[in-house]
């Protein structure tokens, strides 16, 4: 089947599922009687466009196509991926499920975002029952990579293995859960949490600005790049999770917490936590408190990239299956046309590279001649098993020349010309657009060096062969434009 995507019910959460699946070339429909439907996704898609795409290092495929439809059944024609996103009432999503058991392919998989239903009550009744999965996200779908996955035991191996198939494709990462369990897994922590914060309002402790700093000043930044358990661990220090359990596993005891008990949802205390949330983040919108987090989380998740950690490590492996479709190769086998410069980078300029002016800071330029540079030196085959042989090449010297604007969110591609790659040089020109638009240009002059002694050396035979080749092809262009220019010469 095609990738085709039917999201039914087009609130926040249906919303952000269908950015996910939109901006990871999937054709998307959408069902939700709500007249105001549209505009809601489309608000949406304006911030999941603004940030998604900055968050990787690799451009996303084409946008794929966007339709509204009019009933269920015109919504699920030719989807392979069916996400429910209605109401958390029973009875309203098992007689949504009755309708798609009417018109859904077959072969198609029906996710839920249910936080707290299990699969078998979702089931129950359904004569598609093996199609239904739970596919729990979180808000912002478009940005946070978790969907946790829980089935039971009407559906097949193969259903579940296209459910976490379908949902890696678009860059999140799939927790199958072994049993069903109400509230699945990370809303029970959340729930326990939020328990816990109600009580500590209503008795005057705190204040909701108050939990929320010692959550984000404190071990929210943990829990973010490291979980629950592995956070534990270091903090058991050299002997590890078993001196920190037996350090602290008494307080289990103590009676530190009342998730056994909860407060009275009256009105008093409705309107206490209103007020002071009011009080806290009033003055800001909602749509400026989503931006303002999609900000954060991007530069996060970046940040965990940097180490190959996290969600950071989860986002690396999804640009990795997206090198392929943006054009971008691994090997000079893989070029199809050696006499033309070569793609080393096809990306969206993130929301972090801009700086007061409101284009590109200058440090970002040379940021992305680097990684081109880095992805050219993995194609002639200096790449991390070289390097951690003993071999490298070091710039030795380095002129950028910026030609025009470029702002976040635009779309750039750097193309690379190997000018001298003979001996223990590599010189190479980068040339950066954004579509015909030429940006900025890099001339950068690298010496191979033996990383043992720190000194220039010669490179492998089949480094240097595969830098020549790739010089004597682009020797047949005409030279480029501003090639050794020095700093201040007319252009």
């Amino acid at each position: 089947m095609t990738k085709t995507a039917a999201i039914i019910g087009g609130g926040v959460i249906g919303g952000g599922w269908a950015a996910r699946f939109l901006l990871n070339g999937w054709d998307v429909r959408v069902f939700d009687p709500d007249p105001e439907a549209e505009r809601k996704i489309s608000e949406v898609l304006d911030n999941a466009r603004r940030s998604l795409p900055g968050l990787g290092n690799v451009a996303l495929p084409a946008e794929g196509g966007l339709s509204f439809h009019a009933t269920i059944e015109e919504a699920v024609a030719g989807a392979s991926w069916v996400q429910e996103s209605v109401p958390e009432r029973l009875e309203l999503k098992q007689r949504v499920y009755g309708e798609l058991a009417q018109h859904v392919a077959a072969e198609a998989v029906i996710g839920s975002s249910t936080s707290g239903f299990k699969p078998s009550e979702l089931q129950e009744g359904c004569s598609n029952a093996g199609q239904i999965v739970v596919a729990h996200p979180f808000n912002p779908v478009y940005l946070m990579p978790l969907a946790e996955l829980v089935t039971t035991g009407e559906n097949s191996a193969a259903t579940i293995a296209q459910a976490k198939e379908v949902i890696s494709a678009i860059g999140m990462y799939p927790l199958h859960l072994k049993k069903e369990i109400d509230a699945h897994v990370a809303d029970r922590f959340l729930e326990a949490v939020w328990r816990e914060a109600l009580w500590l309002v209503k008795d005057g402790i705190a204040t909701t600005e108050e939990i929320d700093n010692a959550i984000r000043y404190g071990f929210g930044i943990r829990w973010a790049q490291m979980g629950l358990f592995d956070t534990y661990r270091v903090a058991g220090g050299e002997a590890g999770m078993k001196h920190f359990m037996a350090q602290f596993g008494p307080c289990l005891t103590s009676p530190w917490t009342k998730l056994m008990d909860v407060p009275e949802f009256t009105d008093e205390l409705v309107d206490l936590i209103a007020g002071q949330s009011d009080a806290q983040s009033g003055h800001m919108s909602i749509r400026e408190m989503e931006r303002i987090r999609d900000d954060n989380l991007v530069g996060m998740m970046r940040a965990l990239g940097a180490n190959d950690w996290g969600a950071g490590a989860l986002q690396n492996s999804h640009d990795k299956s997206l090198e392929a479709s943006a054009g971008l190769v691994d090997s000079i086998d893989e070029i199809a046309d050696l006499n033309q410069p070569v793609l080393t980078q096809s990306r969206i300029v993130p929301l972090d590279w801009t700086d007061y002016n409101g284009h590109m800071t200058e440090s970002r330029y040379l940021d992305a001649f680097a990684q081109s540079t880095d992805r050219l030196m993995i194609m002639i085959g200096c790449d991390a098993e070289y390097i951690a042989n003993g071999g490298s090449y070091f710039t030795a010297e380095t002129h950028i020349r910026h030609i025009d604007e470029c702002h976040a969110g635009h779309p750039i591609q750097v193309k690379t010309r190997v000018i001298m790659g003979a001996g223990k040089k590599m010189h190479l020109w980068h040339e950066m657009y954004e579509g015909e638009r030429l940006l900025a240009t890099g001339e950068h002059m690298l010496l191979h060096v033996d990383l043992a002694t720190r000194r220039s050396a010669p490179p492998a035979p089949h480094i240097e062969a595969n830098l020549v080749k790739l010089a004597e092809a682009h020797a047949t262009l005409t030279a480029p434009d501003g090639l050794g220019r020095a700093i201040g010469a007319p252009r």
